[in-house]
């Protein structure tokens, strides 16, 4: 694999996710040994002249020799286009790169909610800038897709949990975002937008997992009480990371105990009608 020699590329050292593909890039030399390096650890030293907060927003590639540098989804082109040339021209097609910036960017600027820190605060001087409507365009993504899996995965619940119609759960998601919203803004109004976030992270990640039985269902035939048991157990994960998460934002129980009453009087509700 042809290395792309000379370049160092920052990355956020207190994104998971970051720390992850950059690490991925050195391991698999598309990255010399030396080509990645965090930003919190005085990008000045590598380059005096980069500008600061968009290297923080969107991932910075440095050339060492002379000093330029790119961002963001150009930065992630130039490493592949260097390991595979034959994707420049695809690259360079104007109407790709400028689809797959905004991609980037819904990425980067959700990233702290997608997969957050493992520590609390905010020591760097330098922090993603938050963006509105790339939040509200995650919100809304993740309670699409949450909503349109759990759809399909009720109908193998059918012989414990009546059949609702074809938007219940998309209003099931989207209630509880209207009434988590409403109780954090109560008492933690500035964490709002993040919590959020992380909660609707939790419920995409729980629909993936319910989606896996889904596919798999296509070719295999579980006995009824394995559905119901697997969306127990998926719950269940998701309470432990709904736990984790409210502990890093430092938000206590309150909103734990909202999302599991929610979840609960929901299902009462249903299974009683």
């Amino acid at each position: 694999m042809k290395t792309l020699e000379n370049h160092m590329i920052l990355f956020d050292g207190e994104c998971p996710m970051c720390n992850l593909y950059t690490k991925a890039f050195v391991s698999t030399g598309m990255l010399a040994a030396n080509g990645r390096a965090a930003y919190q650890n005085n990008m000045d030293n590598v380059c005096p002249v980069i500008d600061k907060q968009r290297a923080v927003n969107e991932i910075a590639l440095i050339n060492l020799n002379n000093g330029e540098v790119t961002y963001g989804i150009q930065s992630l082109f130039k490493v592949f286009g260097n390991t595979c040339p034959v994707f420049k021209p695809l690259f360079n097609f104007k109407p790709f790169a400028r689809l797959m910036s905004k991609v980037y960017a819904f990425i980067s600027y959700n990233r702290r909610v997608i997969i957050p820190a493992g520590t609390v605060g905010d020591s760097y001087p330098y922090q993603p800038t938050f963006k509105l409507h790339y939040r509200i365009a995650y919100l809304l993504f993740t309670w699409f897709c949450t909503g349109f899996i759990l759809t399909g995965y009720a109908h193998l619940l059918t012989g414990i949990v009546p059949l609702g119609g074809p938007l219940r759960e998309y209003f099931i998601c989207g209630g509880q975002i209207i009434c988590q919203g409403i109780i954090i803004s109560t008492y933690a109004r500035d964490k709002f937008w993040t919590y959020l976030g992380n909660m609707m992270t939790i419920s995409f990640a729980g629909s993936l997992l319910l989606a896996i039985v889904m596919i798999l269902n296509h070719w295999f035939r579980f006995p009824a009480i394995v559905y119901p048991l697997y969306f127990m157990a998926v719950a269940g994960l998701m309470f432990l990371e709904h736990i984790r998460r409210t502990k890093l934002l430092g938000l206590g129980w309150t909103l734990t105990i909202t999302w599991i009453l929610y979840r609960v009087a929901l299902l009462a509700v249903i299974l009683v009608a």
